[in-house]
């Protein structure tokens, strides 16, 4: 599987970004589909995840309820709508597919190359 993300850019807080992550591979839509992000100086951090089933989704508690993830797998792509962003969600974005455990960054076997949110305050 190859990913490739975009949609990244700079926002001013408060505002909105769509991130995208387009799959190639016909065994994409089997895998379970993660955003991972990593902050300047931090480690990797689980963002969310989506079931290769569609309805289930996973966040982790500082995104709740402003992020959403979401996948079309006719369109191989899955998309993260960021809404209400905040300067501490500045970080390079990455898609990542087919984890051990979906909220632990080094299980996932596949990698994008990663797109740059920024938020200015």
């Amino acid at each position: 599987v190859q990913l490739q993300a975009s949609g990244g850019g700079v926002v001013q807080a408060g505002g909105s970004l769509r991130l995208a992550c387009t799959a190639s591979g016909r065994t994409y839509r089997y895998y379970t589909m993660g955003w991972i992000r990593q902050a300047p100086g931090k480690e990797r951090e689980f963002v969310a995840a989506v079931m290769w089933t569609g309805p289930t989704t996973y966040y982790a508690d500082p995104v709740k309820g402003r992020f959403t993830i979401s996948r079309d797998n006719a369109e191989n792509t899955v998309y993260l709508q960021m809404n209400s962003l905040r300067p501490e969600d500045t970080a390079v974005y990455y898609c990542a597919a087919d984890p051990t455990i979906y909220h632990v960054p080094g299980t996932y076997n596949y990698w994008g190359q990663g797109t740059l949110v920024t938020v200015s305050s």
